[in-house]
């Protein structure tokens, strides 16, 4: 039997990128060249994911605005998905809405009820160029929507209204600036 090496092993943990940067709110552009810098970046993006115990994390959360998000996620019945995506596209977002706490670690320690809908399907590449179907549902539904956001310029708080998102925006700003009154 062959083993894999584990992702992220190999790789280096690159700074976060936290909310309120310019490269969090703005559209990821298309990876183009599918060599050995895109699998240097995955392989950082999951040793970064796991140093910050987080379960998905899209490629500007590290400064890089391009279309790739990794993942180690489970399902509501405690199914463990683990991979990444290439140039990923929503292609499915539907059955019911449910408002869940979700987080982010461009946010860290942030967390709001967010609405999602239960059933996400994202098609994409590989590193290989190879095309890829992921299929989520629950929270793992949750996390491709999280990260498929991300590279769309979105972070979870633009999902929210009224008292909710307020009370996110005025967290996340006392933490980026040390404040806690």
């Amino acid at each position: 039997m062959r083993h894999r090496p584990i992702p992220g092993s190999s790789g280096t943990v690159r700074p976060m990128t936290l909310h309120g940067d310019p490269v969090l709110h703005a559209p990821c552009e298309p990876v183009t060249d599918f060599d050995a810098s895109l699998a240097g970046l995955v392989e950082d993006m999951f040793a970064t994911m796991y140093a910050a115990e987080g379960v998905g994390l899209a490629a500007n959360q590290v400064g890089q605005s391009l279309r790739v998000f990794v993942y180690d996620c489970p399902d509501d019945e405690e199914v463990r998905h683990l991979g990444h995506v290439v140039n990923p596209r929503l292609v499915e977002a539907d059955g019911p809405v449910v408002r869940g706490s979700e987080g982010c670690l461009s946010l860290p320690g942030l967390e709001a009820g967010t609405p999602r809908y239960d059933h996400a399907v994202v098609e994409g590449f590989t590193l290989d160029g190879e095309p890829v179907t992921v299929t989520g549902t629950g929270f793992f539904a949750r996390c491709l929507q999280h990260e498929c956001d991300h590279l769309d310029g979105k972070v979870y708080p633009d999902r929210l209204t009224g008292w909710r998102r307020a009370k996110v925006l005025r967290e996340a700003r006392r933490a980026k600036w040390g404040r806690t009154a």
